[in-house]
């Protein structure tokens, strides 16, 4: 029975041949340095491919769960907000423009705020972060506004620039 090879086999098996020949042909120590690379070589390629990728994730895994972890609780923290700011009581524009007036108040002159029809604008001169964050924290619970435009620049004494509300009922 004679068994008929490809092309692609018989050059393969040549190459096999070439090779157990030239093996045979290397001394007892070539023989051992060839082993011996070739065993470096291979754990060097299943410790590159394997092991390497895999002890890497585990290192990485505890600080990727943790912050994981704390932007889940970020995103319940904003979706229980959203739902309260649903839940509460609509607000027409008369008393959303007050609040918004009685928000800016607080800004002293550091805030002025113009409002013409369902838009209110804000411009700041230099207020610090934590007055900007309590004002936007007062006019989404308070008037129900949704910031829709922002040119601000941070400076060495504060933001500056204009912020652009839409108060509710024609907001899209």
């Amino acid at each position: 029975m004679s068994a008929v090879l490809s092309p692609a086999q018989g050059g393969l098996a040549a190459v096999r041949a070439q090779l157990r020949a030239r093996w045979r042909s290397l001394a007892q120590r070539e023989r051992r340095l060839v082993a011996a690379a070739s065993i470096v070589i291979g754990f060097a390629l299943v410790w590159m491919v394997a092991v390497q990728p895999a002890w890497h994730t585990l290192r990485s895994a505890p600080a990727e769960i943790d912050r994981l972890e704390a932007q889940l609780q970020q995103m319940r923290i904003e979706a229980a907000e959203s739902q309260s700011l649903r839940n509460a009581p609509r607000v027409n524009l008369a008393q959303a423009s007050e609040a918004l007036r009685s928000s800016t108040a607080q800004l002293g002159d550091k805030g002025k705020l113009q409002i013409i029809g369902d838009r209110a604008t804000l411009t700041l001169t230099n207020v610090d972060g934590d007055r900007l964050r309590r004002w936007l924290a007062e006019a989404r619970s308070g008037a129900r506004a949704r910031p829709v435009e922002a040119t601000l620049t941070r400076g060495p004494q504060g933001h500056s620039g204009t912020l652009v509300v839409a108060l509710p009922g024609n907001a899209p």
